[in-house]
């Protein structure tokens, strides 16, 4: 007579004692900080480059507003309009903004990880409508400057409104230099994000190629299976 009997081992229970979706979890709170495959090391370089310009145009801006300001204090014109960009305080947040986005990419170059990626791309988002913006005030800077010339009738005036020239006009080179940079950034960083995403939908999963159900393994296969015995 034959009898069919039943492991005792419990529904969504693995044979070491913990639930399936556990390792699952685990895989998704260190997913941020994984190592990704997406940039080569042809774009590592290319993002670390990119990254090394932007930490350079912002402390050359914030050197350029702070010789700015000081000849603002040295001759002691206060709200004159030689040193409009100077009030707006451009040179100190717009170079904050360059050299943390810098920073970011030159760090996700080296390591991309997941979460260093993203932080990258919004801060370079952030980067380039800064840009943006700078490049706004630094032209009304230099119209500002073209009307006072006019009016200027002193050689103090006209030494000051030179200088307030040549270093403005370097921060909007230095502007319009990084707004390219920032948008070739993201545009890398969107090319890869789609890249990976295409790559993980294609990609069989591990489970499924080595014959293991998404979820459960071998030994729960082998545990749940009924077992005919013989008497």
């Amino acid at each position: 007579m034959a009898s069919h009997g039943f492991d005792n081992t419990g529904l969504g229970t693995s044979a070491g004692g913990t639930s399936p979706g556990s390792h699952k979890q685990e895989v998704t709170d260190g997913s941020a900080n994984q190592l990704l495959d997406g940039p080569s090391d042809a774009q590592r370089g290319v993002l670390q480059a990119l990254g090394a310009i932007q930490i350079l145009n912002g402390m050359l801006i914030l050197a350029l507003g702070i010789f700015l300001g000081s000849l603002q204090y040295l001759f002691h014109l206060f709200r004159h309009v030689f040193f409009f960009t100077f009030y707006t305080g451009y040179p100190f947040w717009g170079a904050a903004f360059f050299i943390s986005s810098g920073s970011l990419t030159v760090a996700a170059g080296r390591k991309p990880t997941r979460m260093l990626m993203q932080n990258s791309f919004g801060m370079n988002i952030a980067s380039a409508t800064i840009a943006i913006v700078g490049t706004v005030f630094l032209c009304i800077h230099l119209a500002l400057n073209t009307q006072e010339f006019k009016i200027c009738q002193s050689d103090l005036c006209l030494s000051l409104g030179s200088s307030s020239n040549g270093l403005v006009s370097l921060m909007l080179i230095l502007t319009l230099l990084e707004l390219p940079v920032t948008i070739f950034i993201s545009v890398m960083w969107c090319i890869g994000n789609v890249y990976g995403s295409r790559e993980a939908i294609s990609s069989p999963p591990k489970s499924a190629e080595s014959g293991i159900l998404p979820g459960g393994s071998d030994s729960e296969n082998s545990n749940t299976q009924p077992q005919v015995t013989a008497e």
